[in-house]
């Protein structure tokens, strides 16, 4: 893709033009999808998942800046993003329904319990911003650590660093129970 069209395409994000969105399916869209399809392994799902990212790229075309990645490097993050959120929420689905067939009794198991229900986020604001900042890309964005280096341009040393900080504060909060909560989280 030419450097013109891409900057073209940005301008258009930019202004909310929906013409946006068309150039990015025309010129991206197989791409995309071969990245869906790459992580979720099924025609459907990767189909639904250039859908469902294509709604965030529209909603969230404001906050793309040229100056911190590439326009494919953004629309691949939300791509890949999405595609594991999807194969998360089927497996989850899936383990659901094969426990719901193995009982009669629907038992509440560990892995029912979600970081969403619990006070993880408001615990979170209690440590310093820093260690905020890169416990939430790590673990509620399900970002890589050299992804959250590359997206907060914060060396990976330094992003180990910070999540092993962050979790020793996070212990002081839970005590013992960390470690239930870091498995929670990373299920």
């Amino acid at each position: 893709m030419s450097i013109l069209l891409e900057k073209h395409i940005v301008e258009l994000l930019q202004e909310r033009n929906e013409k946006a969105i068309s150039l990015l399916y025309d010129h991206y869209g197989d791409t995309l999808y071969g990245v869906a399809f790459k992580v979720v392994r099924d025609e459907e799902l990767a189909q639904d998942v250039v859908q469902e990212s294509f709604v965030k790229i529209w909603k969230k075309s404001h906050t793309y800046d040229p100056a911190k990645a590439k326009l494919f490097t953004w629309l691949f993050r939300i791509i890949r993003n999405t595609a594991i959120d999807k194969l998360r929420s089927v497996q989850t689905k899936s383990d659901k329904e094969i426990q719901l067939d193995v009982s009669n009794v629907y038992k509440l198991g560990i892995d029912a319990i979600k970081p969403e229900f619990m006070d993880v986020r408001e615990n979170l604001e209690k440590i310093e911003h820093k260690y905020q900042v890169v416990l939430d890309a790590l673990f509620f964005q399900g970002m890589t650590q050299q992804e959250a280096s590359d997206e907060l341009d914060i060396p990976l040393g330094t992003i180990k660093s910070r999540l092993k900080i962050g979790l020793r504060e996070l212990g002081k909060i839970y005590g013992s129970s960390l470690l239930v909560l870091i498995l929670l989280i990373l299920k």
